[in-house]
């Protein structure tokens, strides 16, 4: 399962910086991170972390696809709708309503995808990851990729050898 998300960072100094990292769906400037989980929510499987506020969910999955089998699939939301090895929700058609059964099909995925936005509610409790991003941005993926493995530790997913931390063990 596949899904991102936005995180407000400082505006930064150099006008060409600013406008590429100026995202008009939250009118501020922000960071973008995708994260791809188990379909069960049990681990982390991939994190891409410090895309420019803007891009769009398709195009960070396609530009970071070559990491996984070609006939993969993934469960995402509409943001991901045209990927063909991305499954999707119906989308309501224009000036039109979904039938039942259509709502139906929705609402069977979403209760299968809501795993992700769990585990991004599991990142997003640091306060490093909810809040403005204040720190280097140069930072910002090392950061990210710090959170998710403490993440992993806290769900059990990430198992560390006693022999190299005893202090862990009791």
């Amino acid at each position: 399962m596949v899904d991102s998300y936005e995180q407000v960072r400082e505006r930064p100094g150099d006008n060409k910086e600013q406008e590429e990292y100026y995202s008009g769906k939250v009118s501020k400037h922000t960071f973008k991170s995708q994260i791809i989980i188990l379909p069960n929510g049990s681990d982390i499987v991939d994190v891409v972390a410090g895309e420019p506020g803007p891009k769009s969910d398709i195009t960070m999955f396609r530009e970071n696809r070559d990491n996984f089998d070609p006939k993969q699939s993934f469960k995402g939301d509409l943001g991901y709708l045209g990927e063909d090895l991305i499954d999707t929700p119906i989308k309501k058609p224009r000036n039109k309503e979904l039938t039942t059964k259509q709502k139906k099909s929705n609402k069977e995925f979403s209760s299968k995808r809501v795993f992700v936005e769990h585990r991004i509610r599991s990142v997003k409790i640091f306060r490093v990851v909810q809040d403005r991003f204040r720190l280097n941005p140069k930072k910002y993926e090392q950061v990210i990729l710090t959170i998710c493995g403490l993440v992993r530790l806290r769900i059990g997913s990430l198992i560390l050898p006693v022999e190299i931390y005893p202090m862990l063990s009791g």
